[in-house]
């Protein structure tokens, strides 16, 4: 597994429509579409996954932490093949395996179940360890977290540990759409490379940008990218 795999043909510009399949309430519609751009770079250019490899040992680990928006995350997954488009206009509803939060036993490709603030990272600074332990050393490790998420203490402890145990598998997303509610000497990059990390800031909605702070190198530590978008309206 050396590249990212684009099996399907769906493009970015479906997405919108893939999404507005999704109806009801309590959809989440901000949080959803400020990781939309991110998801589609991952997915499409990114992440060395597909349908095919969605259980192979050898696949990186895409970990939704912002899991309490997930249309454009089952957009995406639906773009590319993981699950039947068929599933979104059932979005939310009772015996639909599209939930309000994913869960991974329902939805092919979902790494962990998510949805409660403060999880991901943690999980996959775990999920790095754990693939070292197992002389795993190809597969990426990559969260997705919000900028409001990063009051939870519980991702400041596994930033504190990941600088220093060079977990360089590991990649960390940070979508900026400035719900936080305390600010950060510096900013967010800042807080992550006083622990070791190497840190990119773009513009979320750059797809070139975003590619290049992905992909780039980073040597024994650990990566995030702040991924600035339009401040939160609703």
């Amino acid at each position: 597994m050396t590249d990212a795999t684009q099996t399907y043909t769906s493009t970015h510009a479906d997405l919108p429509g893939l999404m507005g399949l999704m109806t009801g309430d309590e959809k989440h519609g901000p949080a959803a579409t400020s990781t939309l751009d991110v998801l589609w770079v991952l997915y499409h250019r990114v992440l060395r996954v597909s349908p095919e490899s969605r259980d192979d040992p050898g696949r990186d680990r895409f970990l939704l932490s912002k899991g309490h928006g997930p249309m454009a995350y089952y957009a995406v997954l639906a773009a590319k093949g993981f699950v039947p488009v068929e599933w979104l206009p059932g979005f939310g509803s009772y015996d639909s395996p599209l939930g309000h939060h994913p869960d991974r036993t329902l939805v092919p490709g979902a790494e962990i179940g998510s949805g409660s603030l403060g999880h991901g990272l943690p999980i996959a600074v775990g999920t790095a360890l754990g693939l070292r332990a197992q002389g795993l050393h190809e597969p990426r490790v990559w969260t997705l977290v919000g900028d409001a998420e990063l009051d939870e203490g519980s991702n400041h402890e596994a930033i504190a540990f990941a600088g220093p145990a060079g977990l360089d598998r590991l990649h960390t997303v940070v979508v900026d759409n400035s719900s936080a509610r305390y600010a950060r000497p510096g900013g967010i990059a800042a807080r992550f490379e006083a622990a070791g990390w190497s840190a990119l800031t773009v513009d979320g909605r750059d797809h070139e940008a975003l590619y290049t702070a992905f992909t780039a190198p980073h040597p024994g530590r650990p990566h995030v990218v702040v991924a600035r978008v339009e401040p939160k309206s609703a």
